[in-house]
């Protein structure tokens, strides 16, 4: 019979302790802060109070801050992943980031860039080449979807690699569908 963990009562100082340890790892929306703790505190009565005692003081000490991680995250996906802006807005919503933040930090970061280079830097980054056939153009077509790049972008691609218009009409009802 395996033994039961003893459950551990956290106050606001260990709280405190414990949210600077996540943070020293790597850091994190107010969101995933939040859910962090609640996982530790889930069955103690005054658990929500500490949770946003916490957070507050996090976010008097500038160790929390969702506007700097929105923008940082942003700049480092656009210059070291080559992915395109709605891919970024993307996974900040998955992470907690409030809307109007998303917005200014994408806006900041991916307001002077060009979308179809940095598409063709993301090809490149991802070792894929001009499509010989129908199949690898629907395949180039699907990683820059992923990719988070426009469909307009996306079809300028190929229409500059010469993919037959047959394909691009193709491309272009499927995506509708979706």
């Amino acid at each position: 019979m395996p033994f039961r963990r003893a459950t551990k009562t956290y106050d606001e100082e260990l709280l405190y302790e414990y949210a600077i340890g996540a943070l020293g790892r790597r850091m994190r929306t107010v969101a995933e802060i939040k859910r962090l703790m609640r996982n530790r505190v889930a069955a103690q009565a005054d658990g929500a109070r500490l949770i946003e005692n916490v957070v507050a003081r996090l976010k008097a000490q500038r160790y929390l801050n969702d506007i700097s991680y929105a923008e940082s995250y942003s700049r480092f996906r656009k210059e070291n992943e080559k992915f395109g802006r709605l891919r970024v807005v993307q996974d900040l919503r998955t992470k907690g980031v409030h809307s109007d933040v998303i917005e200014a930090a994408v806006s900041t970061v991916y307001g002077d860039i060009n979308e179809e280079r940095l598409a063709r830097e993301f090809l490149q980054r991802k070792r894929i080449a001009r499509p010989a056939d129908r199949k690898q153009a629907a395949r180039v077509f699907r990683t820059l979807v992923r990719g988070g790049f426009a469909s307009r972008t996306i079809f300028r691609i190929l229409k500059k690699w010469d993919v037959d218009d047959e394909t691009i009409a193709a491309l272009e009802e499927e995506s509708c569908r979706q």
